[in-house]
């Protein structure tokens, strides 16, 4: 077996590392602007990335400082006895834990637990929102409430799926909420909405218009615990869909953490594919 050998030289391998990006983009659905713009935050610090190969194929690998814990990253992986090699490398840099981002299916990480994915789905043309529901803008005065809730919602997500634990949860909550609403509930771009039946609040929404081209972000899309089960899980994806037309985008993507099995059934039976795989394990 011929050992791994950290190579200084990334073009041989960064072309074809980028088609195939791109391939699994294409594959999910996506416009050629929004997978170049996807290519684009993916490759991002490409550089500084150790590239390592054993003549037959590749192991791509960094570390990261994110919120005082060292994370290591397999950025991509052509030969099978790469992995353990690029496991070794994240743990000799003081790595906690190891991650992967895939597209195309598990590969050879199929035993790292699923911690999110990003789905995605371009939306109808003119969609319609379901019979007994509507929808108003959350109002300035309700943005606190909102927002203390979808915080302790974000922070349970987290640690359900196993990736951190409760204090580093709220840290990185911490940390996503002041970087996507610098300015709260002004913050250009972003619209919050309540998804309300028979006059009661059953729900709400809070969406990111031109997040990528064309693209709307569905930040959250939620229904209150105490109506679930009536089937408002459905009517808030069509809420989705149309707050993306509401901003002038062709297609809804969003995340889902792993652990959300019935919410991953609900985006596979509406047809939402997965745009991105995130999996990760201890080290």
């Amino acid at each position: 077996m011929t050992e791994m050998e950290i190579v200084a030289e990334q073009g041989e391998w960064r072309g074809g590392f980028e088609e195939r990006l791109l391939a699994g983009y294409r594959g999910a659905g996506c416009s050629e602007p929004l997978a170049r713009a996807l290519l684009a935050r993916a490759v991002k610090g490409v550089e500084g990335w150790t590239l390592a190969t054993d003549g037959t194929g590749w192991a791509a690998v960094g570390v990261a400082d994110e919120g005082g814990v060292t994370v290591g990253r397999i950025h991509d992986l052509t030969v099978p006895q790469g992995r353990a090699w690029a496991e070794r490398w994240c743990a000799e840099q003081g790595a906690e834990r190891v991650v992967v981002r895939l597209t195309g299916g598990p590969g050879a990480f199929a035993d790292y637990p699923v911690r999110g994915q990003n789905r995605i789905r371009a939306v109808a043309e003119r969609p319609e929102l379901p019979a007994g529901l509507t929808v108003r803008r959350l109002r300035e005065e309700e943005y606190p409430g909102w927002y203390a809730r979808e915080e302790a919602a974000y922070i349970a997500d987290i640690v359900r799926a196993g990736a951190l634990t409760p204090l580093q949860a709220k840290e990185k909550s911490d940390r996503d909420f002041a970087e996507q609403l610098p300015q709260g509930y002004l913050t250009p771009g972003h619209a919050f909405y309540v998804l309300e039946a028979g006059g009661e609040a059953v729900g709400s929404g809070w969406v990111n218009h031109g997040f990528l081209p064309g693209v709307t972000f569905g930040f959250s899309l939620e229904v209150y615990e105490e109506h679930r089960g009536k089937g408002y899980g459905r009517a808030a994806m069509a809420v989705g869909e149309w707050a993306a037309r509401q901003g002038g985008d062709e297609a809804l993507m969003f995340n889902v953490f792993g652990g959300n099995e019935v919410a991953m059934g609900l985006y596979d039976s509406t047809g939402f594919a997965v745009l991105e795989e995130f999996r990760s394990i201890s080290l």
